[in-house]
């Protein structure tokens, strides 16, 4: 813990912040202080989602959880801090899982009404056992968009999960969920599965950290298999801290049948000893292709860094941007077709919501010489990208091209395939997934309705320090400006 800030009361420009999310170091001082325990937690965080739950508000922020589990690990952690002896200073600490990670004792449904059926949970993920095995309460499923397949994170099932500066807006997709409960402080950190911005994207709309390590730094072992190449375990955390935290946790030994990582290295998250000479390339026909509003809070986050830190813009440019799309598309698809085929044509259509069902038929007409040349694509690009990352450190641009929008009346029932929100949600996306490359995005300001912005952080292969030290610059910038949320749960508030 000697790589964190001492604190998080104060920003970089020495103000007090006008809302700041409850964070892990925040729960494991009150825990060891005795002004509060994880059984007291428990019972708040209970009784939150139960009125979450409800109208007004129906957020539909978890497709399951067992109170009396819940209630069953917080007992055991009050225990372990009663006697002086936590396990970590995750011990107590409530993270909520998206449902497409194994998680016992629930079933894995990946948003659908059926594919737990054919595919039962029968233990916990490696990234869940790392978190379980550091006392964390684990609290329960969150919803998604069905099977992934789709950007706003309505689900047909399970209710649209709304988003807390605006319960008319979306969460965005696919781990929906996950982004909410922590914007609305009911867990300082949730995990999500990105396979094509679906951790970026929620994170951005609703006002948190999404976390994308390199693909093959978590181990994959129990999470659905719906997209293998270009999907991976990420994080979504109120501060950039929690994301560090959890992040390093999940880092813990690996199962036999996997491949050799790099070493886990840690930055040291000091304001005061930033990181010198940072050069960040940024491609300005790419990077303006959004919102004006989005355009207009990015370039001024980029040029506060500038002014702090006298990091260094590069202008380059991405080749090939939109072919690289379509291959991105191309390969998910056909890897989220070929892994649910068997069980696909054995199910009635009204099992699986209209918008997935649309997903699905497109998914399913991708050739195998079609895949194939995807993967060319991928090789191509890869080479793009590492010449630039020969002139910068990171690749920077906004996360998404749009902010949250409403909800139509009519999509909660059916599902909703927005292509053209969709496409501008998931523009900034790709690199990321179809590369593999680390990346995290950062709440940065908001649009003329209040509606949440995030600025992204690309890196190269295994360069997570570095993106987490630049991702706790951008933070400690922004810190002062943050806003609460419409929908916000104070779990730590003293009585």
């Amino acid at each position: 813990m000697d790589c964190l800030p001492k604190s998080s009361e104060k920003s970089l420009r020495g103000l007090q912040p006008s809302f700041r999310h409850w964070t892990i170091l925040d729960y494991s001082r009150a825990y060891n202080l005795k002004e509060i325990t994880p059984r007291m937690v428990a019972e708040r965080f209970i009784a939150a989602v139960h009125e979450s739950s409800n109208p007004p508000s129906q957020m539909s922020f978890f497709i399951d959880y067992n109170a009396e589990d819940i209630l069953r690990q917080a007992d055991r952690s009050t225990l372990r801090y009663e006697q002086g002896n936590p396990i970590s200073i995750l011990d107590g600490i409530p993270i909520a899982i998206k449902d497409e990670i194994d998680c016992s004792p629930y079933p894995t449904t990946g948003g659908t009404k059926w594919l737990h059926k054919v595919r039962p949970c029968t233990g916990d993920a490696s990234c869940v056992k790392c978190l379980r095995l550091c006392g964390a309460i684990l609290v329960g499923k969150t919803n998604m968009h069905e099977i992934g397949a789709g950007t706003s994170g309505i689900n047909p099932h399970y209710g649209a999960t709304r988003n807390p500066y605006d319960i008319s807006k979306i969460a965005g997709g696919s781990s929906s969920g996950s982004a909410a409960v922590v914007a609305a402080g009911l867990c300082p950190v949730a995990l999500g599965v990105d396979g094509g911005g679906s951790v970026r994207m929620p994170a951005a709309l609703c006002g948190v950290i999404g976390l994308k390590p390199t693909f093959g730094r978590i181990p994959h072992n129990g999470v659905l298999p719906f997209n293998w190449t270009v999907g991976m375990v990420g994080i979504l955390a109120g501060t950039i801290e929690d994301a560090f935290i959890v992040y390093a946790a999940m880092n813990g030994q690996l199962p036999p049948d996997q491949p050799t990582r790099p070493k886990l290295y840690f930055p040291l998250l000091n304001p005061t000893k930033s990181i010198s000479d940072v050069k960040m390339a940024k491609y300005a026909e790419w990077f303006n292709d959004c919102s004006d509003d989005i355009r207009t809070c990015c370039s001024q986050a980029l040029d506060k860094l500038q002014e702090h830190y006298s990091w260094k813009i590069v202008e380059v440019t991405i080749p090939e941007i939109e072919v690289m799309r379509l291959a991105h598309y191309s390969t998910i698809g056909s890897e989220c077709s070929t892994s649910l085929s068997s069980h696909l044509e054995k199910l009635k259509p009204e099992e699986i919501g209209w918008d997935a069902r649309v997903a699905l038929s497109v998914y399913g007409s991708f050739s195998s010489k079609e895949y194939i040349k995807a993967q060319k694509i991928r090789n191509r690009q890869m080479q793009f990208h590492m010449k630039i990352f020969a002139e910068a450190d990171v690749i920077v641009s906004p996360t998404t091209g749009v902010t949250a929008y409403p909800i139509q009346d009519d999509a909660s029932e059916t599902g909703e395939l927005d292509y053209i929100n969709g496409a501008a949600l998931v523009r900034y996306s790709i690199a990321g997934n179809f590369l593999g490359l680390p990346a995290v995005t950062v709440p940065v300001g908001y649009d003329k309705l209040g509606l949440p912005i995030g600025l992204q952080f690309i890196g190269q292969p295994w360069s997570e320090p570095t993106l987490i030290h630049i991702a706790s610059a951008m933070q400690a910038i922004c810190k002062p400006d943050y806003r609460k949320p419409e929908v916000f749960y104070n779990l730590l508030k003293k009585d």
